[in-house]
């Protein structure tokens, strides 16, 4: 089971086509669960974001600049381990970060880049780096 857990709606138009384009393609390896949490303040968008992983029993990845970064073999591989023990959930915060809660609540802290993107654009990088992964594992030739 993939699941991504993400603070604020994509108003940026080209963005959530490649969000949707990412999602369509996850449905060969068994779609991917979005839910999508309307912005508040940061202690608020972090109980929301709990109550999302709430029965989640897989590993969860929460996107921080403070955490570690994979190679996309590396995160392919844990994706693939991870799938014995209940699937990947991920999580975008909002432009405002995310509460100490839920980055302890975390299993990995995963940075995408010592730089920093917008919401948006993290999540679209992120499922695209979740569908290469997957085809990775797959061996289909999309990661070359």
């Amino acid at each position: 089971m993939l699941k991504l857990v993400a603070v604020g709606k994509i108003k940026n138009a080209a963005l959530a086509e490649i969000c949707a384009d990412f999602s369509a393609r996850l449905k060969r390896y068994g779609g991917i669960e979005i839910v999508e949490l309307k912005d508040s303040t940061i202690p608020r968008e972090g109980e929301r974001i709990l109550e999302a992983l709430k029965n989640f029993r897989g590993r969860v990845y929460v996107m921080s600049q403070e955490g570690k970064s994979f190679t996309s073999e590396e995160f392919s591989k844990k994706i693939e381990d991870d799938e014995m023990y209940g699937g990947s959930a991920f999580v975008v915060g909002s432009a405002f970060g995310l509460s100490e809660a839920v980055k302890t609540r975390a299993d990995i802290l995963m940075s995408m880049s010592e730089m920093t993107f917008t919401h948006e654009f993290a999540r679209a990088i992120l499922l695209e780096q979740i569908y290469r992964a997957k085809s990775i594992s797959a061996k289909t030739g999309y990661h070359h």
